[in-house]
C-alpha cells in the first residue's frame, strides 16, 4: 500500500511540475515484470519436470508437438533475458530426447510438426557446435523449399509455427530462397486459400480456415475472427520481422500486415485489458481469454520497441492487457488462468475462467511468456 501511495503522489507530482498528464497505465518495474514470468515458468516446469513424457488427451502425443514448441518459443525468449542454467538444461535435454527431430519426420510438411524447430534453430545459435541439431529440420524444410506446393499453411496457426524457421535459415545461410518460399506460402494462405485467401482486407484480421469464410457468421452476424488464431499471425510477423534484413524483399508488406493488425486489434480490446476469444462477437463465449491476449501484447510490445508502433498510442493498450492479465490471470503459484483450451473457433476448448486447467497447459505459458520478455525490454 505504502508503495502504491508513493507511486501515486509521485506521478501526481510529476504531473503538477510538468504539466501533462500521466498515462493511466504505467511500466511495472523491470524487477516486477520479471519476477512474475519467472514465477509462470517455474509453475510449469516443476509440475512438468519431466519433459519426455507424451501426453495423454484423446491420443499419444509426444512432447515435441507444436504446443510444447511454443512454450519453448517462450522459454527461449525468457533465457535471452534471464540466462538460468536451468531453462537451458530444460530446453536442450528436451531437443535432445528426441534426437532434434519432429513427431513425424524429416518427410512431414505439417507446421505443427516444424514448430518444435524454432528452438532447435535457437539452441544452435547459442553454441553453433553440432550441426545434427538442426540437420532434420532443415532437411525437411529444405524439401518445402525445393518443391512447387505452397498450399501447406491451410490454417493460419501453421504461419506462427512454421514461418519463423524460414526467417531463420534464410539469415543463418545467406539464401535467398528460403525468403522467397516463406512469402509464396504466406501470400497463398493470405490470399488465395479458400475463396479468396485467410485475410480479410476490410477488417485487417484473418479468418481460422476455409470453414470461416462467408457466408459463415458469428451468432451477432460478425465475421467470424478468432482471438488466438490471430494472435499465431501477429506473433509470425513479429518473428519474422526480427529475423529478415531490411532489404528483403517482402519487408515491407509484413510491416504493412502488422500495422494494419495492430489498428484492428486496437479497436476490439475489452474495457479491461484482455480480448475475447471471438474478437468481433463478445456474446460467442465472451470473457477474459490469456493466450490470445499474450500475443496481441508480445506483438504490440514489439512494435512499439522497434519503433513501427507509435508509443503514445499503442503502450497504454499493451499495458493495460499485460497488467490486466498478471492481475487477474496469473495466480499465486503461477498456474495461468483464463486460457482457452485447444480448437479452433470460439466454443472450442471451453469453459475458459480463472481456475480451469486447458488440455494443454503449455502453449499458453510460452505465449505469456513471450508477451512478458517484450515488456520486459520497454523502457
Amino acid at each position: 500500500m505504502k508503495k502504491s501511495l508513493l507511486s501515486f503522489f509521485t506521478a501526481t507530482l510529476l504531473c503538477l511540475m510538468t504539466g501533462k498528464p500521466v498515462m493511466a497505465q504505467e511500466l511495472l518495474a523491470q524487477k516486477e515484470t520479471l519476477e512474475t514470468i519467472v514465477k509462470v515458468n517455474d509453475y510449469f516446469m516443476k509440475k512438468y519436470a519431466d519433459y519426455t513424457l507424451p501426453s495423454f488427451y484423446g491420443r499419444v502425443r509426444p512432447s515435441n508437438i507444436w504446443t510444447r514448441g511454443v512454450y519453448y518459443e517462450g522459454l527461449m525468449a525468457l533465457y535471452g533475458i534471464y540466462p538460468r542454467e536451468d531453462y537451458y538444461k530444460y530446453a536442450y535435454d528436451w531437443a535432445d530426447f528426441h534426437k532434434w527431430g519432429m513427431r513425424n519426420g524429416n518427410t512431414t510438411r505439417n507446421a505443427d510438426d516444424h514448430c518444435c524447430g524454432q528452438t532447435y534453430i535457437d539452441l544452435y545459435n547459442i553454441c553453433p557446435s553440432d550441426p545434427n541439431m538442426i540437420r532434420n529440420i532443415k532437411a525437411s524444410i529444405d524439401m518445402v523449399v525445393n518443391t512447387p506446393q505452397v498450399n501447406d499453411w491451410w490454417w493460419i496457426d501453421a504461419i506462427q509455427m512454421a514461418m519463423p524457421i524460414y526467417a531463420k535459415f534464410g539469415k543463418m545461410t545467406g539464401e535467398q530462397k528460403y525468403y522467397d518460399k516463406m512469402w509464396d506460402m504466406y501470400s497463398y494462405t493470405r490470399n488465395v486459400h479458400g475463396e479468396a485467401g485467410m485475410y480479410n482486407p476490410k477488417d485487417c484480421l484473418w479468418w481460422r480456415d476455409h470453414d470461416f469464410d462467408p457466408p459463415y457468421k458469428e451468432p451477432n452476424g460478425e465475421d467470424c475472427y478468432w482471438s488466438r488464431g490471430n494472435g499465431w499471425v501477429y506473433a509470425a510477423l513479429v518473428r519474422v520481422l526480427n529475423e529478415i534484413p531490411a532489404n528483403e524483399t517482402h519487408r515491407q508488406d509484413y510491416i504493412n500486415d502488422f500495422l494494419a493488425m495492430s489498428k484492428a486489434l486496437k479497436k476490439c480490446q475489452r474495457e479491461d485489458g484482455f480480448w475475447n476469444v471471438s474478437l468481433h462477437d463478445p456474446t460467442n463465449f465472451g470473457g477474459k481469454e490469456t493466450s490470445g491476449t499474450a500475443l496481441f501484447v508480445y506483438g504490440m510490445a514489439w512494435g512499439v520497441r522497434n519503433g513501427l508502433l507509435d508509443r503514445k498510442e499503442y503502450l497504454p493498450v499493451l499495458l493495460k492487457a499485460w497488467n490486466a492479465m498478471v492481475k487477474d490471470a496469473v495466480h499465486p503459484n503461477g498456474f495461468l488462468g483464463y486460457v482457452q483450451g485447444t480448437g479452433k473457433e470460439p466454443k472450442d476448448g471451453q469453459p475458459v475462467t480463472y481456475k480451469s486447467v486447458p488440455d494443454f497447459e503449455d502453449y499458453g505459458v510460452g505465449c505469456f511468456l513471450l508477451a512478458g520478455t517484450e515488456v520486459y525490454k520497454l523502457k
